[in-house]
């Protein structure tokens, strides 16, 4: 591919219109002029065979010149770039040179090598090239802006030439949607995955990316933020993704697919990190159709929503779980930041008021020693706001915490089998009530189905009879074809949703195999508040007793829906009025 300077692309804008006409230069110093010969292949007109291929664009174009006295060639090339747009580094180099008025001609094979956007390609060769006095010829389409249009269908085969890649288009995304809809992945594994060389489209473990992904989301767990994770894989001196793969490619047969390693083979940035806690694919999952662009001519992408995407689970090995992959999603909702005294909340992101429904923020200062951090209600404002305090200190909070913790893996430790039949049991009941609502909407559907065929039956018979106008006739096929399609495939989708409904049992295991991790918890560290816990409510105190009294409402993370004895109800904090550091 040839590599070229790129330039800013001149505007078709009235300035160039309106400017005063250069005076024609005689021939001889026309001669003197460049003569640009263009040459443009894409990936998709390589398919066409050696016609379109540069080296016959060359050839063609120099013979021409040479047969009709053009001197001072230079010849332009834009190999492997699609026509759709003109951000193209051989055109924009070409450009350049128009606007510094050296070039007297501009020769192309044919029109559809200059571009296939027909409003862009009628700017330049009828606005701006007689703008700055160079002449256009399309040799095989008869183009000459001196001599006119030969046979006057120059913007016929523009408008041609566009209809192309937008046919090709509809193709590719044909084609795309069928693969995606299969289950196959439709790029490249990321970082933790490489392809699997005995079948191209399964992904398998990179055994040396794949314990950094691992890391990555267990810094996530233990609180620490995309940037943070950076710095500390840059201390480790762990090579990022380009580096790794450089590495990996030293010993490659090819020399041309050997990388260079980078300047600085250690230095991640945080939003690289960010990508990686961001891929579901890690959960051992195909995820297709992330993204998608308006139009074949605009290169943005935009993300789809979730209920718009193609997930297929278990289609490789899993480097996290999704458990994990769910609750790093989760913390990386809540961001926490650092205070100014270099201290991060345990808890910061998890606390909640249970009046307003807003977060407790956390409150420090380097004056402070740890019993003095606390947290407050964010709508308190220092009383100015629309919620009292809900005051509690983190020392407090820590110790409540734990205890529950504590008491959490005791209790289930004693008898897990009947925790976990508990929990099934509990669950169980809510599935098959869903299952049964699900059933009764498919029935309703079904039976919705089979009205719209008789009306749709009825209204042909009323339009033949001539009792239905046409119009009429139409907009009410319309509206019941519409409802029929919608109805087919939201039954399609419920009776696929019921065939794969079984017990739900990964979260309770989770749980049970997160209370044998920890059989003895010292004390609390961020992975084990981020593991253990969903969210944490924050009661206001009560002194109506003389003493100051205060709930705290612990969510633990899998097993909110069961009845646990010992976390059933509110933890209380007490203390003496007026000696608020005990409280």
């Amino acid at each position: 591919m040839t590599q070229t300077q790129i330039h800013a692309t001149i505007s078709p804008c009235t300035p160039i219109l309106s400017a005063d006409p250069t005076v024609k230069e005689d021939a001889m110093l026309d001669q003197q002029k460049i003569t640009i010969l263009y040459c443009r292949l894409s990936n998709e007109d390589a398919l066409d065979g050696e016609s379109n291929s540069i080296q016959n664009q060359k050839e063609f174009l120099t013979r021409y010149a040479a047969e009709h006295g053009y001197t001072n060639l230079k010849i332009l090339v834009d190999d492997g770039y699609t026509g759709t747009n003109f951000d193209r580094p051989g055109v924009q180099e070409g450009f350049a040179l128009v606007k510094q008025g050296l070039v007297g001609c501009w020769l192309v094979k044919d029109l559809s090598r200059f571009g296939r956007d027909y409003l862009t390609v009628g700017q330049y060769t009828d606005i701006i090239f007689p703008s700055y006095d160079v002449r256009f010829i399309a040799v095989n389409d008869g183009v000459d802006s001196e001599r006119g249009d030969s046979d006057g269908f120059a913007a016929i085969r523009n408008l041609f030439n566009e209809w192309y890649p937008r046919d090709t288009s509809k193709k590719v995304r044909v084609v795309f949607r069928q693969k995606g809809t299969s289950g196959k992945h439709l790029g490249k594994p990321p970082y933790g995955y490489r392809t699997d060389p005995a079948d191209k489209d399964h992904w398998i473990i990179d055994e040396d990316a794949a314990p950094v992904v691992k890391r990555i989301f267990d810094l996530a767990i233990d609180g620490k933020g995309p940037e943070q994770i950076a710095r500390i894989l840059e201390k480790d001196k762990v090579l990022t993704t380009k580096a790794l793969y450089a590495k990996q490619s030293e010993n490659h047969p090819d020399p041309k697919k050997r990388k260079k390693m980078p300047e600085r083979p250690y230095h991640w940035i945080g939003q690289s990190v960010a990508g990686i806690l961001e891929r579901m694919e890690y959960t051992g999952c195909t995820c297709n159709f992330k993204t998608y662009s308006k139009s074949y001519k605009l290169k943005k992408r935009i993300p789809n929503a979730i209920e718009d995407m193609c997930i297929f689970p278990d289609t490789q090995e899993a480097i996290v779980s999704q458990a994990q992959w769910d609750r790093v999603q989760e913390l990386r909702k809540n961001k926490r930041r650092p205070t100014k005294a270099e201290r991060q909340g345990l808890f910061s992101g998890l606390l909640f008021c249970p009046d307003c429904g807003n977060k407790l923020h956390f409150a420090t200062c380097k004056s402070f020693d740890g019993k003095q951090d606390h947290y407050v209600c964010s709508s308190y404002k220092s009383g100015r706001g629309t919620c009292s305090a809900h005051y509690i200190r983190e020392d407090v909070l820590r110790e409540l915490v734990l205890e529950r913790i504590r008491a959490v893996n005791t209790y289930i430790r004693q008898d897990v089998e009947g925790f976990q039949e508990e929990w099934l049991q509990c669950r169980r009941s809510d599935q098959e009530r869903n299952i049964r609502e699900d059933r009764k909407r498919v029935e309703q559907a079904k039976k919705r189905l089979a009205d719209l065929d008789v009306l749709l039956s009825r209204l042909y018979e009323d339009f033949v009879l001539g009792d239905l106008s046409k119009e009429r006739y139409k907009k009410m096929t319309a509206d019941y074809e519409a409802e029929q399609e919608r109805l087919k495939l939201e039954i399609e989708v419920t009776e696929e949703w019921l065939e794969t409904q079984e017990t739900m049992s990964a979260d309770v295991d989770a749980f049970v195999a997160l209370t044998q991790k920890y059989v003895d918890v010292p004390e609390l560290t961020p992975t084990i508040v981020n593991e253990y816990i969903k969210k944490i409510e924050v009661f206001a105190p009560d002194k109506s007793s003389g003493k100051r009294v205060q709930k705290v409402k612990i969510y633990f993370n899998f097993v909110d829906d069961v009845e646990i004895p010992v976390i059933s109800e509110p933890v209380v904090a007490k203390s003496t009025l007026g000696r608020r550091k005990t409280a």
